[in-house]
């Protein structure tokens, strides 16, 4: 047994017991940075050290500052776990460490890249032909997407921003509603747009398709991209899509989608109606290490026009190899990507059709139980008109709230993070992971029981 097969032996070991101890560990981490620091050793040490070891040491030295992310009893910041094959998927490809950028580089990864891409237009009902890109999560799957269509609008002004930059050109008008995610914000600051012109959301975050009409109509006929959203952050709600497409097209308006968790209902025949509509935009984008729990990180930007991705994305050296058709690096921003579309294919070919769907409809069924269990707590209010996989609630005033979640995260049983919404402390609760029993609803209901009446 050489030096690598003894170390991958032991992460072997470590790894399973770590999968082991997921049902009943407690979910945050029970060791300060500091006290890993320590564990792990400040200093560089002057020789080398058997690769065995130093996985065991790593091990040893982590394992109590953990969070528990992959249980199914850990609901903050919309983070899923790990779909069994899809991790399996991963060792792979740690393994294979192949350089994804060109097909003539790895033929096995453009071909799973061009099967996971179709794979994923078909479930989520979107424009067969339309360009799939996988890249580091949901941020940069907006701005992939956001690129396109920053470049596209103003080729149709008579600009073009890749050769001669923003500045003198014609301004561009971003458009989201007052709830949109801040990561769409963070990627109109990247690509040099400042921030968008807000328009009207309900009290679920859903733009007003009428305040959205009037925000258009009052800007002029210049360069526009109209942003929405599916699924927001709070109350799981998604934009009214039909009524803003039609608004948006009436505008020359480049459309993109922000649906990093919530795109995949239109995966599921139960609630693929909250995205009726929806395949009308210009562009999407999600994430797979959401819903679909592959392994971080893994966000999926997908364009309806596909030359006007490689437009925006693409890149050209003497020394590539590229191919006639384009390459994975002409979809998305990174030059050298790990091979993220492998795990999306052990995903989808795992779960299959059915798989997903029920995936969806199981996280759903989760986030009711929650909020019919916490509407039955004296004193909570649960603030979602419709639930998807978000549920957001409230113990009375922000104090009593804020009591609940302090409670919450000493008592251990699960991990439940607080939010401000609409100027209220509130607790949100978000069902993500593949692995989330009823049990772990039951377990968690009762923990959040314990800390209101404590």
């Amino acid at each position: 047994m050489d030096a690598r097969e003894r170390a991958l032996q032991r992460a072997y070991g470590h790894t399973t017991r770590w999968l082991a101890s997921l049902a009943d560990r407690r979910i945050p981490a029970r060791a300060s940075v500091d006290e890993v620091v320590r564990a792990l050793g400040a200093e560089l040490p002057d020789g080398p050290s058997a690769p065995a070891d130093v996985v065991d040491l790593l091990a040893a030295a982590c394992e109590p500052g953990l969070t528990a992310f992959p249980s199914g009893r850990f609901y903050g910041f919309v983070v899923g776990g790990t779909e069994p094959a899809a991790l399996a998927a991963d060792w792979l490809v740690s393994a294979w460490d192949q350089n994804s950028v060109m097909r003539a580089a790895s033929p096995a990864y453009a071909a799973v890249e061009d099967v996971a891409g179709m794979w994923l237009l078909d479930l989520l009902g979107l424009p067969g032909g339309s360009a799939v890109g996988f890249t580091t999560g949901a941020t940069m799957a907006n701005f992939t997407c956001l690129a396109a269509g920053r470049d596209a609008v103003l080729r149709r002004a008579g600009w073009n921003v890749a050769r001669d930059g923003l500045a003198g050109g014609p301004p561009v008008r971003t458009i989201a509603g007052e709830d949109r995610h801040m990561a769409v914000d963070l990627a109109l600051r990247y690509l040099g747009l400042g921030g968008p012109q807000l328009v009207k959301a309900d009290d679920q975050g859903r733009i007003d398709p009428e305040a959205l009409r009037r925000t258009l109509a009052g800007g002029g006929q210049g360069p526009t991209v109209v942003i929405l959203q599916a699924g927001d952050i709070h109350s799981g709600g998604f934009d009214p899509f039909v009524e803003t497409i039609r608004a948006a097209r009436e505008a020359d308006a480049w459309v993109h989608v922000d649906g990093a968790f919530g795109l995949w209902a239109a995966a599921s025949p139960a609630y693929a109606h909250l995205t009726e509509g929806c395949a009308s935009a210009d562009s999407w984008a999600t994430d797979a290490h959401k819903t679909l729990n592959v392994p971080y990180d893994c966000g999926l930007a997908v364009v309806r026009d596909p030359s006007a991705l490689r437009a925006a994305m693409g890149l050209r050296g003497d020394y590539l190899i590229q191919h006639e058709h384009g390459d994975p690096i002409d979809k998305v921003p990174e030059l050298s990507r790990r091979g993220r579309a492998f795990t999306v294919w052990a995903a989808l070919r795992s779960l299959g059709r059915s798989g997903v769907a029920d995936l969806v409809e199981r996280l759903c069924r989760h986030a009711g139980a929650f909020a019919a269990g916490i509407a039955g707590i004296d004193g909570a209010t649960v603030l979602n008109d419709v639930v998807f996989t978000q549920v957001c609630a409230e113990f009375g005033d922000d104090e009593r709230t804020e009591r609940v979640l302090t409670r919450l995260l000493d008592d251990g049983t699960a991990w439940i993070s607080g939010s401000t919404w609409h100027g209220r402390r509130v607790m949100r609760i978000s069902v993500s992971n593949w692995s989330t029993t009823d049990d772990d609803v039951t377990r968690t209901l009762d923990a959040i029981r314990r800390a209101v009446i404590r």
